[in-house]
């Protein structure tokens, strides 16, 4: 299973760890990873190489994450929101693959 964490502080999403795997098909083939992994790379170059904001970022394993400390910047949060909406997509469409949580920081 994978697993989206994002973090919030004070009502503002802050950043977001994903991990696992969907065990949907076998590695290599499962279009529930490919698919998460390919929206997780792309905001996390949206947020750092395109919009330029400043983050702490890991990749190690099976675990992404990326946070960031800019309170209230609204094209930050559509992006925070972007990847949430994607993530809650590929979950309804492939039931039982992702995990969707939330924690304050």
């Amino acid at each position: 299973m994978i697993i989206a964490e994002f973090f919030r502080k004070n009502g503002e999403i802050t950043g977001f760890k994903v991990s696992g795997h969907a065990g949907y098909d076998e590695s290599g083939r499962d279009i529930v990873c490919a698919s998460v992994s390919s929206a997780v790379m792309m905001a996390a170059n949206l947020i750092t190489e395109i919009f330029g904001f400043e983050a702490e970022i890991s990749a190690v394993d099976d675990t992404v994450t990326l946070k960031t400390d800019v309170p209230e910047d609204s094209v930050l949060q559509g992006l925070y929101k972007g990847l949430i909406l994607q993530t809650e997509q590929i979950s309804l469409e492939f039931n039982g693959t992702i995990t969707l949580k939330y924690s304050e920081v």
